[in-house]
């Protein structure tokens, strides 16, 4: 049996969950999107991406036909459909259909599209003996052409850094903004412990502002530990006593080393590895391994 993909409004089988070859969501990836965890039935912050889809949308001038609260009951139903109990929700929401031009004015009908299904990105060795990064060359997208608290449905920039990552052979990579400073990664936010304090970028630099990062933030706090947001460095990286990416689908992945340094070229491996210190342990330990 396959899934149930929630679309116009209503349940439908994945075979006939279709979408206008016409729809500007295709046509230019004009639309909005969220990634949401399910852990043990539950959904992870649901309020959270549910405020921000909407805040992603208003940003782009795209109505959203359903109210929140109707969307979340929606989200909820998908993920019960589906028997769902880790996994993970893909909320979409397109243009609607319009001309082969560029104009949105002209579309029609946005569409509601809710996917919910299981999610591995990397094998579990990966969350327990971290993850080879590199510094990428693509830099992360411009603050004054694309806010980068837009997350819509046009992700080149991200996927141009991922293929670079993996014409060397790496999963990840991180991405820095046009000052030089660390932005984000592919698709995660980054932390690093230095000096039993906990250092994320700040939003300025170039990254989305991250809803498992806050929950970061918020437990590290909670907990007593130092937490700040400063502009980090290819320096700061690798001078840190620990170094991890942060996402809905993939919860923690600690950084390693590289070793064929000189197959890089202009690509810069990262290093960090193991938690080392109380802190690092304590951020390693929020992310499970790769449940949050």
């Amino acid at each position: 049996m396959g899934l149930r993909i929630w679309m116009g409004g209503r349940l439908v089988d994945e075979t006939e969950a279709k979408v206008s070859v016409f729809d500007h969501g295709l046509l230019y990836g004009d639309g909005v999107f969220e990634g949401i965890r399910v852990y043990n039935g539950k959904l992870f912050e649901l309020d959270a991406h549910i405020t921000r889809l909407f805040k992603s949308a208003n940003a782009i001038r795209l109505q959203i036909p359903r109210e929140a609260q109707d969307l979340m009951a929606d989200v909820r139903t998908t993920v019960q459909a589906n028997h769902l109990q880790d996994g993970y929700v893909r909320l979409v929401v397109t243009r609607g259909v319009g001309s082969l031009g560029l104009n949105p004015l002209t579309c029609t009908d946005p569409q509601i599209i809710i996917i919910a299904d299981t999610i591995q990105l990397y094998p579990r060795e990966l969350y327990e003996q971290g993850l080879k990064v590199i510094s990428t060359n693509t830099i992360r997208n411009h603050p004054l052409s694309l806010s980068p608290q837009i997350k819509s449905l046009n992700y080149l920039n991200n996927i141009l850094a991922k293929l670079e990552a993996l014409d060397h052979n790496v999963p990840e990579a991180i991405m820095y903004n046009h000052m030089g400073y660390v932005a984000e990664g592919t698709g995660d936010n980054v932390f690093v412990v230095s000096r039993d304090k906990v250092i994320s970028p700040p939003i300025e630099a170039g990254s989305l502002e991250g809803i498992t990062r806050a929950v970061v933030i918020r437990l590290a706090q909670q907990c007593g530990y130092g937490v700040c947001e400063k502009d980090l460095t290819r320096y700061d990286l690798y001078a840190a006593d620990f170094a991890s990416t942060w996402h809905e689908t993939k919860a923690l992945d600690g950084f390693t080393a590289k070793n064929e340094q000189s197959t890089f070229e202009n690509y810069t491996p990262i290093p960090q590895a193991k938690p080392q210190g109380r802190v690092s342990r304590f951020l390693h330990r929020a992310g499970g391994g790769g449940s949050q």
